[in-house]
This record gives C-alpha cells, sequence and structure tokens, in this order.
C-alpha cells in the first residue's frame, strides 16, 4: 500500500512534469544547439562543394592532358574552372540559404 503522503508526493511530481511538458512544446521549433547543427552543417556542405569542383576539374583535365599528351595545360586549366565552378556553387548555397532565412524572419514577424 502507498503511503497517503507519498501518493500526494507522487501527484505534485506528475503535476510538475505535466506543466513542464506544456511549457516545452511552447517553445519555439529551432534551438540553439539545433541551430548550431545547421550551420556545421551548411559549412561542411561548402567544402564539399568547392573540394569536388577541384576533384571533379583535376579528373578531367589529368584524363585529358593523358588522353592528348599534352601534359599540364588542361590539367591546370580544368581544376581552375573546377574551382571556379566550386565557387560558384558555394555562392549559390549561400544565396539559397539566405533567402530561406529571409522567409522565416518575414513567417515570424507576421506571426507577432
Amino acid at each position: 500500500m502507498i503511503d497517503p503522503e507519498e501518493r500526494e508526493r507522487l501527484e505534485r511530481l506528475e503535476a510538475r512534469i505535466k506543466a513542464l511538458k506544456k511549457a516545452e512544446a511552447g517553445e519555439p521549433a529551432t534551438r540553439h544547439q539545433d541551430e548550431h547543427y545547421s550551420q556545421a552543417h551548411l559549412a561542411w556542405r561548402m567544402v564539399i562543394e568547392l573540394v569536388a569542383g577541384l576533384g571533379i576539374g583535376f579528373g578531367i583535365g589529368y584524363t585529358l592532358d593523358l588522353w592528348l599528351g599534352t601534359m599540364p595545360i588542361f590539367l591546370v586549366l580544368f581544376i581552375l574552372l573546377g574551382l571556379a565552378a566550386g565557387i560558384r556553387v558555394m555562392l549559390r548555397s549561400a544565396q539559397e540559404v539566405q533567402r530561406q532565412q529571409a522567409a522565416q524572419a518575414a513567417e515570424d514577424e507576421k506571426r507577432d
């Protein structure tokens, strides 16, 4: 059998848990940790896009130089083109994120 004092203590604990759950449900969807993860994810995405552009440019340039027997003309040319393509994709990703943040800010402003 449960002691009446113990039962009352458990009921108070359950009430506190329910109150905390209600307060937690009212919090914004993005927390600081989620935002930090999002920024880290974006940074890694941009680094990978730049490295991928360089790698693809290197691969195409090296292959053309081997095939045509012209070392390192196409290698240098396509590495530079890959760098330019990687930077362009990085800038496009940054603009996409900026548009999403502006839309989110406008939506938040509408709610208030």
